[in-house]
């Protein structure tokens, strides 16, 4: 599986490109690197609604003629940022839910993570984990956004937890880790919150 990374915009946001057929989370500016590397894609996933992550989710999705994916409850950010960046607005064509999805020819598993927002997700795709704002190399989303709920992050670390298997995490910011890695700094982060 190649998976083609760039930080886009000024908060260097990870778009992940998956075998140049699934784009996640085209950000500010990631339509250019879209472009460059993809001809037919077959779907926009998003990890979760945050401008940042958003940004050229219409552009891509126009120009390419794709529909867009994102968890149910993160659907309205792409109508209303309430950062007031004001990204171009999008419009989402699925709005999905902890389970198994099939696209293209990709099993894909999503897990919901609330939390950072009320819809951030996981996407697991073969043995890859992209995480967007959940968790990072060492590190967690923030929960003192509007819309964050710290008692639903913790919720949301302990169900991390649980999984019994490893996998390349990639996420919304910054380098890569692993599940096994990410559960053993977690707990720590639950006396934080």
């Amino acid at each position: 599986m190649e998976i083609l990374v760039k930080p886009c915009g000024e908060f260097y946001t990870n778009c992940y490109i998956v075998d140049r057929k699934i784009i996640i989370d085209p950000g500010i500016g990631a339509f250019d690197f879209v472009k460059e590397h993809v001809k037919e894609p077959i779907a926009i996933i998003n990890t979760h609604g945050h401008f940042d992550h958003v940004w050229d989710n219409q552009k891509v999705k126009d120009y390419y003629n794709i529909p867009i994916y994102i968890h149910k409850d993160d659907a309205f950010f792409l109508q209303n940022d309430p950062f007031g960046y004001n990204p171009p607005k999008s419009k989402p064509d699925f709005l999905i839910k902890e389970g198994e999805y099939k696209i293209g020819d990709y099993d894909i598993k999503i897990r919901h993570f609330p939390g950072h927002t009320p819809g951030s997700i996981t996407i697991e795709i073969g043995d890859n984990m992209f995480s967007g704002d959940f968790i990072f190399d060492g590190s967690i989303g923030r929960v003192d956004f509007p819309y964050s709920d710290s008692q639903k992050m913790k919720e949301s670390i302990k169900k991390f937890l649980t999984i019994s298997y490893d996998k390349r995490i990639l996420p919304g910011h910054g380098p890569t880790t692993t599940i096994k890695k990410a559960q053993k700094f977690l707990p720590m982060w639950l006396e934080y919150l």
